[in-house]
């Protein structure tokens, strides 16, 4: 049985302002988590570079989480610090592509790439 993912957003036809700097990005977090439901726990995954010019992360192609993300989806993701002082942050968060991977340590991952918003 499918549930939603915990964090989505209702409203999926609203477009967001998106951080255009990923190296941005990269410098402020250093992982994202992804609550799929309150009986799950939270999934933290490790902020990449994205060769779609965004962020994105790496998930196993047998992860709970891959069957609950879809491209469009908009959902309100937590972004930890790089730095340990600095406080997370929420922030609505729109799946762009998600492309399976398969060379190297990649192989049998997916990578889900996300356009962040600036809020």
């Amino acid at each position: 049985m499918a549930t939603a993912i915990e964090n989505k957003i209702v409203n999926a036809d609203e477009k967001i302002e998106t951080i255009s700097d990923p190296c941005l990005m990269m410098d402020r977090y250093s992982s994202v988590e992804i609550a799929v439901n309150s009986s799950e726990p939270v999934y933290m995954f490790k902020i990449r570079n994205s060769p779609f010019a965004g962020i994105a992360i790496l998930v196993k192609e047998d992860s709970v989480v891959l069957k609950h993300l879809k491209v469009g989806d908009k959902l309100n993701l937590k972004y930890n610090p790089a730095v340990a002082s600095d406080l997370p942050e929420y922030r609505t968060t729109e799946i762009r592509h998600i492309t399976k991977e398969n060379n190297g340590r990649s192989n049998g991952h997916y990578l889900v790439d996300f356009a962040v918003s600036e809020n």
